[in-house]
């Protein structure tokens, strides 16, 4: 499989994902509201891994700029029609990968990444990437399942739902090792949480800044 074949999964999948529940609404909560916080008015933000949109539909209107992205072109067409039917100025929608931003001129306050570093293929590379795309002292704002932390039968189905074609390329690691990348890619850790609102949290909330 490839970075292809991944966006021809989301592509597949986006009609049904848009009409997916959040499965813990009060920990998705205290996620906007925590990155609220963390984000000021005059701030250039990316989102990467947008999905359809509806962070981004949240969270735009509290910077001057925000620009989200995701992989699949069928994600970012839904979340355009979510936009046109609810315009933020500030928001723009766009279909791209953080690698491919990288090599632009355009530096961003704060990055964000929620549910999308287990999804990547290269999570050290994409790091790095992310680095790129902040200006000094930016912050990367995550919220990563970290599949290594969670049920071993998971670990176990992955690889033949996704044999099937009913499974995207997953990454499986513990919160540790992910601490441990976002650090080697040139990140300081200022803090981790846990938002979830019931059972065992793992997938942590952290925020870095760009050393």
């Amino acid at each position: 499989m490839t970075t292809a074949s991944d966006a021809r999964f989301w592509d597949r999948s986006s009609r049904n994902y848009a009409k997916s529940r959040i499965s813990d609404q009060a920990g998705y909560e205290r996620t906007l509201e925590r990155t609220r916080a963390l984000l000021k008015p005059d701030d250039r933000v990316l989102e990467l891994g947008c999905g359809t949109g509806t962070t981004a539909l949240r969270l735009a209107s509290e910077v001057e700029s925000y620009l989200a992205t995701d992989l699949s072109t069928a994600m970012i067409a839904i979340a355009n029609e979510k936009h046109a039917a609810d315009a933020v100025p500030a928001l723009a929608f766009r279909a791209e990968t953080a690698e491919a931003l990288a090599s632009e001129a355009a530096k961003f306050d704060a990055v964000l990444g929620f549910s999308y570093l287990h999804l990547v293929r290269d999570l050290g590379g994409t790091l790095r990437s992310i680095h790129a795309l902040l200006a000094p002292g930016g912050l990367f704002i995550s919220k990563t399942p970290c599949l290594g932390n969670m049920n071993p039968f998971i670990r176990l189905a992955l690889p033949v739902m996704r044999a099937i074609g009913k499974a995207p390329y997953v990454s499986i690691f513990r919160a540790r090792e992910l601490s441990e990348l976002i650090a080697a890619a040139g990140f300081e850790i200022l803090n981790t949480e846990g938002h979830a609102s019931r059972g065992k949290d793992s997938r942590p909330f952290i925020v870095a800044r760009r050393n």
